[in-house]
């Protein structure tokens, strides 16, 4: 037999959840109760299901819940993304659907992480490619994100109307394939296929080059990798970039760039100090 705990995952989390709810909040009458939370009829009215259907998705009966009816759950139960996110699991085997929401502001925290490197450009971007926030390395080697208005700091906008950034790049061709393929995976997967469709036409307008990248319908991973760049002050440099998921933050993603020798990480030094003395300044 399985242990009481697996035999109805699903069951035992939801009378969790609804055990943690106070019935005050909710409008209910406190009344006499014999356990704590909601009564099983109370969700189901919240969620907007049949009493019935509720108790024997509690009870193991009833075979799997459809998508509608687990996301009606979520809502009656006030359950975080991420809870919601394990009740599908615990349900279905797989996670929701994506769907694409907003990003929230950048935590002190995160930023703290971002600033802890202080000779590796580092950045956070969302699923659609906007940088949302950056370190002092990244402003001093990469772009100073804080000298462009908010809709400018999307990496693509970027690759493709800014001519330094594309003469920075030692084959931009090549970097451009990589950065709309990688692009367009991204938002497929955070579900942000809709927020992109603005982004994609004003390129596909002003870029023949984007509109024709964007019709070859390549996706690929941006994961790790080399980069290459001819800095207008260092020169050309060489830096190993990795890529990483920010837990808790589906929203987020995570930059690095390494500098791949001992020189180029004194270089970056220095220079991100010279420009924090005022020493030098970077073209626009």
């Amino acid at each position: 037999m399985p242990a009481p705990d697996t035999a109805n995952a699903l069951g035992h989390f939801l009378r969790d959840r609804r055990a943690r709810l106070d019935p005050a909040t909710f409008g209910f009458a406190p009344g006499r109760r014999r356990t704590p939370g909601l009564r099983r009829e109370e969700v189901a009215q919240r969620s907007n299901i049949s009493p019935t259907w509720y108790t024997w998705l509690e009870q193991g009966r009833g075979g799997a819940p459809s998508t509608e009816v687990l996301n009606r759950l979520a809502a009656g139960l006030m359950l975080t993304e991420f809870e919601r996110e394990h009740m599908f699991i615990l349900a279905l085997g797989h996670p929701p659907e994506p769907r694409y929401k907003e990003p929230e502001g950048i935590t002190p925290r995160l930023q703290r992480v971002l600033d802890a490197l202080p000779t590796s450009p580092a950045i956070l971007r969302t699923a659609t490619w906007d940088v949302v926030a950056w370190n002092r390395a990244a402003a001093a080697v990469l772009t100073d994100y804080s000298t462009l208005p908010r809709d400018g700091r999307n990496i693509l906008r970027l690759m493709f109307s800014n001519a330094r950034v594309r003469a920075a790049q030692e084959d931009w061709m090549r970097v451009a394939q990589f950065v709309v393929a990688s692009f367009r995976a991204d938002a497929a997967r955070a579900g942000a296929t809709a927020e992109i469709t603005q982004l994609v036409e004003e390129l596909s307008r002003s870029s023949p080059e984007f509109a024709a990248l964007w019709r070859n319908n390549d996706v690929a991973s941006h994961g790790d990798g080399l980069k290459r760049l001819h800095h207008p002050v260092l020169g050309p440099i060489e830096l190993e970039f990795s890529t990483f998921a920010v837990e808790g933050r589906p929203d987020l993603t995570l930059m690095v760039y390494n500098p791949s020798t001992p020189e180029t990480t004194d270089a970056v030094r220095r220079l991100v100090e010279a420009r924090e003395a005022g020493a030098v300044s970077l073209p626009g």
